[in-house]
């Protein structure tokens, strides 16, 4: 397929499962492929990415759970719970960071654009989120992206062992698609674009 038509076919995939053609050791490569060839500005590769598969994958979506079962009353948490469930049915989770050393470095660096360097690194993140889903896609592995960040960053980052200078911006929760994806509208190009000759 094309590129144009790899975006297209890339959806938020909810029913997720772990029966993935692709082995671990092969996700783990895609993934780690995608987020590396991802452009950042000033080449700054202020992503990262850990890769969690099986016991971690599961033990990430339990310490989200557990969590929001202490900010969400529980006659409204069977929802939340099935939610978080779903997820854990998948085969695995990216944790999307961005390491703030590298943008303080880059602000102290080039400080005439120093308050754009946070920006930018949004940016880089949201680049990398994009590419290694729009792969996984492409290898016909079902991801939805989600950002139940920060409530559960500390307890994650213990456990993980991440270094205190990376910032959690997102998960990609993956897995074998169980069902398709839900149908998706689009706006009218006269309210989105406009194109000048």
């Amino acid at each position: 397929m094309s590129f144009i038509q790899e975006i297209e076919t890339r959806r938020s995939i909810y029913a997720l499962g772990k029966t993935t053609e692709l082995s671990n050791g092969e996700l783990e490569t895609l993934i780690k492929k995608a987020v590396r060839l991802s452009p950042s500005a000033f080449n700054s590769q202020s992503s990262r990415a850990v890769v969690l598969f099986d016991a971690s994958h599961l033990k990430f979506w339990e310490i989200v759970k557990e969590t929001l079962r202490k900010m969400i009353p529980e006659d409204k948490f069977e929802s939340t719970a099935q939610r978080m469930d779903s997820f854990a049915a998948g085969k695995g989770t990216v944790l999307f960071y961005e390491d703030q050393d590298v943008v303080k470095g880059l602000q102290e660096q080039f400080a005439t654009y120093a308050e754009n360097f946070p920006i930018w690194s949004e940016h880089s993140t949201a680049i990398a989120q994009f590419a290694v889903w729009t792969a996984l896609s492409e290898q016909k592995v079902g991801a939805s992206l989600q950002h139940y960040n920060p409530i559960a960053d500390e307890e994650v980052a213990k456990l993980f062992d991440i270094p205190a200078s990376w910032k959690l911006r997102a998960q990609l929760v993956f897995g074998s698609i169980e069902a398709d994806a839900q149908s998706k509208e689009f706006m009218e190009d006269e309210s989105r674009f406009k194109v000048f000759a």
